[in-house]
C-alpha cells in the first residue's frame, strides 16, 4: 500500500510550510487571549475573538489554494465562523472542522512560559490553543494546497472552524442550519481537533465521552459564624457538600454510583482498547505529571484507557466559598459551591444523566439545608460508525508513508459536541477524528504544547486520505 502523493515532495512541502507560513502565524495566534464566551463574557467587547478571526480569516485567503473562498459568517449574537469552500470534481463533499476558541490561562505554568507567551522548544510550540485547536485551519487548508501542488483530483471541500467549541458549541447549532445548503451532505468527515497515542504514527479517535457540567451549592447559614460558637451546632457546609458527593461516587475507588450513567461497552471498542494498551504499555498513564510517589488508579493499562473513555468519571474543577489559606479566619462559612464536571460514556443520554445527577444530589439535604444543582447544557458523546474498509486502508497507507508505523483507533476522553451533531445529521459518512493532542502536551492546563513534528506529519496524512476518498472503490 502506497500513498498517491508524492512523498518526497509532501514531506518538504509540510516541512516548508509549517516552517515558513504556519508557526509564524501560530505564534502570533497563540498570544491573542481569545478565551471561549463561557469563559470571557465580555468577548465582544474585548476583541480578542475577532482578532484571532482576523488572523486566521487572512492567512488562509492568502493561500493559492485554486478557487478558495473564505467567509466569516456572523449570526446575530453568536460567536463568528470561518467558512471556506474549495471546488472539486464530482457530487461528493469532505467536510473539515476545527475551532479557534481557548480555554482560560490555568496555573501553574513552567517559568518562562505562559498562556499567552509562545515559547518554541525543539518540536514543541507552548502556549495556550496552539494545539487545542488553533492549528487545525492552518493544517487543514495546507493539505488541500499540498493535492493543488500535486495536482491530486479531490471531492468539493468545505472548511467550517468555530469560535463555540469550549463552551459547548452552543452557538453551532444554528450555523449547521444556516449554512446546510452549503455544507452540502458530506460523506467524509474530517476532524483535528482530538489526539493522539503517540507522536509516531497517525491515531483516529473512535469514541468520545459526553460531558454534563454544573454548580453545586450546599448553604447552611445566612453569613459566616465565629467558628467558636457555631461548629457542633451548624453542620460545615463543606462536611454536607461532602456527603452529597458521595451520592453520586464512591470517594475510594472513584466508581459512579448512578446506574443511569453507564452504557455497555462494545466488544469492538474492549478489543481497540487491548490494542492501544499493548502499543502505549505504561505510557497510557506515564504521560501525568504525577507528584511524587503518586500512582494510577489501576494497574492494567487496557482498564485505564476504557476508565477515560467508557466509563463516567468526576471532576470538581472549581471551588467558591473558601478563601485562601492566608485570610482564612476562624469562622464556619455559611456556603460552599463547586463546579462539578461528569464525564459521560458515549451511547449515554445526556439530558438523562443530567436528570438524575440533579435528583441525587438534591433530594432530601442533610440538615435542611439549601442545595441547588445548576446545570449548563450538557453535551452528547459520541461513538464512530463502523469504518468502512476503503478508509480503513487510506490511514494505514498515510500512517506507513509519513509516520513510518501502522495506524491505530482509540477513544478519547474528551468531548466534541460537533461530532454527536454530525453523527446525527450524517448517519452515513466516515470520520477521520485525529489530533496532535498527545503525551503531556496538557490541553486545558498548564504547558499545553504543539507537537511540530507530528503536526507535519498529520498534515501529509489528511492530504493523503482525501486523496484516497476521492477514488474509493474504483
Amino acid at each position: 500500500m502506497t500513498t498517491k502523493l508524492d512523498k518526497s515532495h509532501a514531506e518538504a512541502f509540510s516541512e516548508r510550510i509549517w516552517e515558513q507560513e504556519i508557526l509564524p502565524a501560530l505564534t502570533e495566534y497563540i498570544r491573542i487571549p481569545n478565551k471561549s464566551p463561557s469563559f470571557d463574557r465580555a468577548w465582544r467587547e474585548n476583541g480578542h475573538m475577532e482578532r484571532a478571526v482576523s488572523l486566521i480569516e487572512q492567512w488562509c485567503r492568502a493561500q493559492p489554494v485554486p478557487g478558495l473562498k473564505v467567509e466569516v459568517v456572523r449570526l446575530e449574537g453568536r460567536t463568528p465562523v470561518i467558512f471556506m469552500e474549495i471546488p472539486g470534481k464530482g457530487d461528493d463533499t469532505v467536510l473539515l472542522y476545527g475551532h479557534l476558541d481557548k480555554q482560560p490561562e490555568m496555573t501553574g505554568w513552567a517559568e518562562g512560559k505562559g498562556p499567552w507567551e509562545p515559547v518554541r522548544e525543539g518540536d514543541k510550540l507552548y502556549g495556550r490553543g496552539g494545539a487545542d485547536d488553533g492549528y487545525s485551519a492552518f493544517a487543514s487548508v495546507a493539505a488541500l494546497r499540498l493535492l493543488a501542488e500535486q495536482g491530486l483530483p479531490h471531492a468539493r471541500c468545505v472548511v467550517l472552524i468555530e469560535a463555540c467549541e469550549e463552551s459547548g458549541s452552543f452557538d453551532l447549532p444554528a450555523y449547521i442550519d444556516a449554512l446546510a445548503p452549503r455544507i452540502g451532505k458530506p460523506s467524509l468527515v474530517v476532524c483535528l481537533d482530538s489526539g493522539c497515542g503517540n507522536y509516531d504514527q497517525l491515531w483516529t479517535t473512535t469514541s468520545l465521552r459526553g460531558l454534563v457540567q454544573g454548580t453545586l451549592e450546599v448553604r447552611i447559614l445566612r453569613e459566616g459564624v465565629h467558628s467558636g460558637s457555631a461548629s457542633g451546632v451548624a453542620a460545615s457546609s463543606f462536611r454536607i457538600l461532602r456527603q452529597l458527593l458521595s451520592r453520586i461516587e464512591d470517594e475510594r475507588t472513584g466508581r459512579i454510583l448512578l446506574d443511569e450513567l453507564f452504557a455497555v461497552v462494545p466488544e469492538q471498542r474492549i478489543a481497540q482498547a487491548a490494542s492501544a494498551a499493548a502499543v502505549l504499555g505504561d505510557a497510557v498513564y506515564r504521560e501525568m505529571p504525577w507528584a511524587a510517589g503518586a500512582r494510577p488508579m489501576a494497574d492494567d493499562n487496557k482498564e485505564l484507557l476504557l476508565n477515560r473513555t467508557w466509563r463516567p468519571a468526576l471532576s470538581v474543577t472549581g471551588v467558591d466559598g473558601i478563601p485562601p489559606i492566608a485570610s482564612a479566619g476562624n469562622v464556619l462559612r455559611p456556603f460552599t459551591k463547586v463546579k462539578l464536571s461528569m464525564r459521560i460514556p458515549p451511547r449515554v443520554n445526556p439530558r438523562r444523566a443530567a436528570d438524575a445527577l440533579k435528583r441525587a444530589l438534591e433530594a432530601d439535604p442533610p440538615y435542611g439545608a439549601d442545595v441547588t444543582f445548576s446545570l449548563s447544557e450538557p453535551s452528547e458523546g459520541w461513538d464512530a460508525p463502523p469504518l468502512a474498509p476503503w478508509l480503513d486502508e487510506a490511514m494505514q497507507r498515510a500512517s506507513e508513508a509519513f509516520f513510518g508505523q501502522p495506524a491505530m483507533a482509540f477513544g478519547e476522553g474528551g468531548t466534541i459536541p460537533f461530532m454527536a451533531m454530525l453523527g446525527e445529521k450524517f448517519p452515513e459518512a466516515q470520520y477521520l477524528i485525529t489530533g496532535v493532542l498527545g503525551p503531556q502536551s496538557n490541553a486545558h492546563g498548564p504547558n499545553e504544547f504543539l507537537h511540530i513534528r507530528c503536526g507535519k506529519k498529520l498534515t501529509a496524512c489528511v492530504a493523503s486520505v482525501i486523496a484516497d476518498h476521492f477514488t474509493r472503490g474504483a
